[in-house]
């Protein structure tokens, strides 16, 4: 399934950069958007945008498209998309704002 090689290899580029928090959400049930979200936290705005940054290169060196990357302006909460998985970094008070995992699995 290319979704999950994608998974892990955002993960792994995550967890090099020192990401934390790392959830995984089915969507296709509810989003014509994409298949997975992935959401992560940074420990700043900087965080954010070198994990957002470091995840697309290591999808591009591994022959797996991205299509942009928005949010690197302010770092607050930075969207990588790869198609059918889309990437949320967010800094800590972002991600308990904004609460996605309960928007996504309620």
């Amino acid at each position: 399934m290319k979704e999950q090689v994608i998974i892990e290899n955002i993960t792994r580029a995550i967890e090099d950069i020192k990401g934390r928090d790392i959830s995984v959400i089915d969507v296709r049930n509810s989003s014509d958007v994409a298949d997975y979200y992935m959401i992560c936290t940074g420990t700043s705005t900087r965080h954010t945008t070198a994990i957002a940054e470091k995840v697309n290169e290591s999808l591009r060196r591994n022959g797996i498209r991205t299509y942009g990357i928005e949010g690197e302006q302010s770092g607050d909460w930075v969207l990588l998309d790869a198609g059918s998985v889309i990437l949320h970094v967010m800094i800590p008070q972002a991600r308990d704002a904004y609460q996605l995992e309960k928007l996504y699995t309620a």
